[in-house]
């Protein structure tokens, strides 16, 4: 369990791209969803 929690130097690179992703899987979403609708 800790082995996942240690590692700081991907999520330290990572954070800045979680919000990227986020919006980019959400802007996909959107599109489908209105591709559906």
């Amino acid at each position: 369990m800790f082995t996942l929690a240690k590692p700081h130097n991907r999520k330290s690179w990572c954070s800045g791209f979680t919000l990227i992703e986020l919006l980019v899987v959400i802007a996909i979403i959107a599109i489908l969803a209105g591709m559906l609708l």
